[in-house]
């Protein structure tokens, strides 16, 4: 799903969907209790891909989007909001068993309010850290430089990134990547633009980073489509694109480890995804899940974005599934990942 227009041309992480940036402020009755217990974290801000998206996709020039049936089916009023999901997001539930909101608003609706920004957004990828600069300052009239501050260093951030650089850009149809990189290039490649994004934060003031690592990217089914021997009868995991994450996560988790004891005054932290996935891929009655190489709509196969659609037929029970278009995971699955998140979140909130 490549960006069109000025899009095109983006080379960091994230080539294919957007960087998000989500901003919370702790404003409601169940942030106020959390906040009488010693929560100590003023806001959530959160970069990734489409699994994140809350909807940006809806407000630029791009065939990647979800805002249409039968996405959404199972938030309320049934509407699609740009999540590429049925339902919500694991940010949502994260958001929400924080005590501040629900839903996710984009931050490129044009209908949002400056009281609207304080509570969430989102933004293209190679403008991140520019319009991460634009929020601050603007903070900083609507607040003050001393509010500021002590808002984005008392912050929890959270990072996603790398999957889609390595489905699509790297082992995607087109193989872009690997015309330039072999993976050991490719994965540091990677790695530099992370300690970049987070370098660039510290530089802000975010004191609080999770960085979350890749999932089994060979168990994904658009992946296991495109490289089985025979898609309609083998739909195992395709282990050596597993094993590349595998393997990048180790490194990722020593370039983390690096930064930390670089800046001891922080907290940087990884996120292990790709275990908590792989046991929902081999255990998935342990989950409640059925089918796990499939997804819910249309053939379950290669459809995601515009190919899942009005006319797509979908699974009877999603809750079933682990994913939800050929690429996405269902709603049921953000929530199983948002339980294993829990422990990191109440640390981060009593740092």
């Amino acid at each position: 799903m490549p960006l069109t227009g000025s899009f095109r041309t983006v080379s960091v992480l994230f080539l294919v969907h957007l960087m998000v940036l989500v901003v919370f402020t702790l404003q409601t009755a169940e942030a106020r209790r959390l906040a009488a217990v010693n929560t100590t974290t003023s806001a959530f801000f959160v970069f990734g891909d489409s699994t994140v998206d809350s909807g940006n996709n809806n407000y630029i020039p791009t065939i990647s989007r979800s805002n249409f049936s039968p996405y959404g089916k199972d938030l309320p009023d049934h509407i699609a909001t740009g999540r590429f999901t049925n339902g919500k997001l694991v940010t949502d539930f994260l958001s929400s068993y924080a005590g501040i909101k629900d839903m996710i608003p984009p931050y490129l609706d044009p209908t949002l309010t400056v009281e609207d920004l304080k509570t969430g957004g989102v933004i293209p990828i190679q403008k991140q850290l520019k319009y991460f600069k634009e929020y601050k300052s603007r903070m900083e009239v609507e607040i003050g430089k001393e509010k500021t501050r002590r808002l984005i260093s008392s912050a929890f951030f959270l990072i996603s990134a790398g999957t889609n650089d390595f489905m699509v850009n790297y082992y995607g149809p087109t193989k872009i990547r690997s015309k330039t990189y072999n993976i050991s290039g490719y994965q540091e490649f990677l790695l530099q633009q992370g300690q970049q994004l987070i370098q660039g934060l510290l530089g802000l003031g975010a004191r609080k980073i999770a960085f979350v690592g890749l999932p089994p990217i060979g168990c994904v089914p658009a992946v296991i489509t495109l490289n089985s021997d025979n898609a309609l009868t083998h739909r195992g995991c395709i282990q050596r694109l597993s094993a590349v994450a595998r393997r990048y996560n180790t490194l990722l988790q020593i370039k983390l480890a690096a930064i930390q004891k670089q800046i001891p005054a922080a907290t940087i932290v990884y996120v292990d995804i790709f275990n908590p996935i792989d046991r929902m891929v081999r255990n998935p009655q342990q989950f409640g899940f059925e089918n796990v190489n499939m997804g819910c709509c249309g053939s379950g196969m290669i459809e995601f974005s515009v190919l899942c659609n009005k006319l797509s037929p979908v699974c009877l029970d999603n809750s079933k599934y682990l994913f939800w278009d050929s690429v996405h995971p269902t709603q049921a699955a953000y929530y199983s990942v948002f339980l294993g998140l829990r422990p990191l979140v109440d640390r981060f909130m009593h740092i």
